[in-house]
């Protein structure tokens, strides 16, 4: 039944009142203002359109209880029962303003992450045995709360155990001069004439970190806990839409400059971690090539500053990790991490950085030419084109202006370059590309295809279908667009645009990232202390109708990356939204790859075959894949330490035949090193040329055949919005 305004303005007035008196942390008055706009603004802005109801009301529940307890191991069953009566509340709850339900359920879980403190205190001061065989389950979010009490202290033994044994693991394999469970970087340490510090016991390491849990749990404040519940709404429609409390903009700003001041990273929380999203070219983590060094999907769990003792960062608000993470220029930086190809977290290894300031000049598209033997003829002259970004200076839109910048100008720039050498095909490195800006796209498109849509854009008024309008084309020649698991956004609507042309074949990772749409942010009324409200509003479409969006863009040939087996794509996220497909725009494809792409996979898998060092990246990514579907581990300290040794030999061969060459080939950390991917991408590329000796006189004669001009302006008509 719903209250009236009277009722609600007697519960705003009633319960901050009632918190303070039980020493908790209590909801300002106004707070119920912000839950009621939202619930009205956020159904009719989202492109879903979807209301307000009992199906948002049980996804806002689940999304609140796993943010405070993402792995079921503070709350009981009888404590889920107790909250159970809210489940299809929320709904009416939210448009009434009432918001109790976030603040009684964090106080309990405040209750609860105590009560753990002090179980943890109790096992470390009895000590375990290791030589009894015993398993972890780390996989813990999808299955029941615990029962009861014992149970629940069972399941805590073994969550402690585990991380007790994983230090012990650390030191031993340290101790004994391997580069494993534990692993860092050699760089000297600062002069300093101070004591060296006493070592922390492995009781110590683990009883501060637990400490700091509570610690940080204890000290948020009410507008944490309304910005947790009120994000856990606007994730029920999808999890890029966010409420934004204000002193959430910095995060915000730090993500939109694409930078983490200081490392170069966009870092994102989860489960209690700042995890890498990616890195930003040219900055330290991305300039980086030593063998033990930061990658897109690591979990950053403890900083230190220079020599001094690290300190633990799980369960900090991001924009507090953000600032221990950050410094000035010049200083060093030490992070210990678990590592995203390790996501059972039986290794952590520590990286040191020095921070300093992204360098532009690492972001810019680049041009290498090699010569390929491929299928038993003469080599071929063939162009590598790594675009790590697209980029572009909006403020300094003419060609003119000194601050003048764009990836496609750069790109058409270094595809004149590649034809005054005579390269016969490009392999286009779209690798760990998160997207950029959606006109830059567009215009590279243009760059390959002669006139027509690249994208369609679906809004709340209706589609809009973007086009290329240039008619010229500046490369005809064969072309492979390498993408991973990280190609995101701009760089799938690039890639699929090629393929569905008919001008390129896809090769990477099974898939691209799969993020298909576009948010947009306000403010939630004219007050700013209510703060913003950030909602997906736009989807993006290929132009054969189908959605980019989970989908991503499928790989004509699978070259897998270590990324392919890891939670990092769209459809990892919980509820995710989905798009069924649309009518398809009307284009010319100018030329057919079935047959072609056919035979370049089996041309590609024979070789592979008879290839040992790929045989050995099959090998890695086995491994990893293995881990990832991994349910428990072991805690016994004789299978654990087995278990650490082979992640060291797994850790070392993805070294030597990954993105980089191992040492000795790479005394410089040249990032033109070999690459196992791009090398194998170029001798398809090579057999693409061989096999397809007509597509550049094909694509040329077809347009030169057709009166451009018109047929430009009738598509316009056709298809213009």
């Amino acid at each position: 039944m719903k209250r009236g305004k009277t009722s609600r303005l007697l519960i705003a007035a009633i319960l901050p009142a009632a918190f303070a008196m039980c020493g908790e942390v209590a909801p300002e008055a106004y707070y119920g203002e912000i839950a009621q706009k939202m619930a009205k603004e956020l159904p009719r802005d989202h492109i879903s359109r979807l209301q307000v109801d009992d199906t948002i009301s049980a996804r806002t529940w689940t999304n609140y209880l796993s943010s405070l307890d993402f792995d079921r191991v503070f709350f009981t069953a009888n404590d889920i029962r107790d909250f159970e009566p809210r489940l299809l509340f929320l709904d009416d709850e939210l448009k009434e303003g009432r918001i109790d339900f976030a603040y009684l359920v964090y106080s309990r879980f405040k209750t609860r992450v105590r009560e753990r403190y002090e179980a943890t205190a109790a096992l470390l001061a009895q000590g375990f045995d290791f030589g009894k065989e015993e398993y972890y389950v780390w996989r813990r979010h999808n299955l029941p709360w615990p029962t009861d009490r014992a149970e629940q202290d069972e399941t805590w033994r073994l969550r402690i155990k585990n991380e007790y044994v994983r230090e012990l693991v650390a030191r031993q394999m340290a101790t004994n001069g391997a580069q494993t469970a534990s692993t860092t970087n050699a760089v000297p340490p600062a002069d300093t004439n101070a004591p060296p510090l006493k070592p922390k016991t492995i009781e110590e390491v683990i009883l501060n970190r637990h400490k700091q849990t509570l610690t940080v749990f204890e000290d948020n404040d009410a507008e944490w806990v309304l910005q947790r519940f009120l994000s856990a709404f606007a994730h029920a429609y999808d999890p890029h839409s966010d409420y934004m409390a204000p002193t959430t903009a910095e995060d915000f700003e730090i993500e939109m400059k694409l930078s983490l001041c200081g490392i170069g990273a966009v870092l994102m929380p989860e489960d209690g971690a700042a995890k890498i999203l990616r890195l930003i070219p040219g900055g330290p983590a991305d300039r980086d090539k030593r063998p033990v060094r930061l990658q897109p999907g690591d979990k950053i769990i403890a900083v230190a500053q220079g020599d001094d003792p690290a300190v633990d960062i799980l369960h900090w608000p991001l924009n507090k990790a953000v600032g221990i993470i950050r410094g000035e220029k010049g200083t060093r930086v030490v992070l210990t991490a678990i590592p995203a190809s390790d996501p059972t977290e039986t290794t952590i290894k520590k990286v040191d950085l020095i921070r300093d300031d992204v360098r532009l000049e690492d972001q810019e598209a680049k041009l290498r030419v090699e010569e390929v033997k491929a299928g038993g003829v003469p080599p071929v002259k063939l162009g590598v084109l790594t675009v790590p970004a697209f980029y572009a200076n909006m403020k300094a839109r003419s060609k003119q202006s000194p601050e003048f910048k764009s990836v496609a100008t750069d790109v058409e720039g270094l595809l004149k370059q590649a034809l005054s050498q005579d390269v016969k095909g490009l392999v286009l490195d779209l690798r760990n590309n998160g997207g950029g800006a959606l006109l830059e796209a567009i215009r590279m498109t243009g760059l390959f295809i002669r006139v027509g849509p690249v994208v369609m854009v679906m809004e709340s008024e209706g589609t809009a279908v973007l086009p290329d309008r240039d008619s010229s084309v500046a490369f005809a020649r064969p072309v492979v667009v390498l993408v991973n698991r990280l190609s995101a956004s701009a760089s799938e609507i690039f890639a699929a645009a090629l393929q569905d042309y008919g001008r390129a074949i896809v090769m990477g990772d099974t898939k691209t990232h799969g993020k298909g749409t576009v948010q947009s942010i306000k403010p939630i009324g004219a007050d700013p202390q209510f703060g913003s409200l950030k909602t997906t509003s736009s989807l993006f479409f290929r132009i054969t109708g189908r959605s980019t969006q989970l989908d991503g863009v499928r790989s004509d040939i699978v070259l897998s990356s270590p990324f392919d087996f890891m939670e990092l794509g769209e459809d990892s996220l919980p509820n995710p939204l989905r798009a069924l497909p649309i009518t398809p725009a009307s284009y010319h494809s100018f030329y057919s790859l079935g047959d072609t792409a056919a035979e370049l996979k089996r041309l590609f898998a024979e070789r592979c075959s008879a290839d040992g060092r790929y045989l050995a990246y099959q090998r890695v990514l086995d491994r990893v894949k293995e881990l990832n579907k991994s349910a428990r581990l072991p805690l016994k300290l004789e299978d654990r330490m087995a278990l650490a040794k082979m992640e060291k030999e797994l850790s070392s061969m993805e070294d030597g035949i990954g993105r980089e060459a191992p040492e000795e080939q790479n005394p410089d950390g040249n990032e033109n090193a070999p690459d196992l991917v791009a090398e194998e991408a170029l001798r398809v590329l090579a057999d693409f040329v061989r096999l397809c000796p007509d597509m550049e006189s094909n694509i040329l004669e077809d347009r030169a055949a057709l009166d451009l001009s018109d047929m430009l302006q009738n598509w316009l008509r056709r298809n213009m919005m």
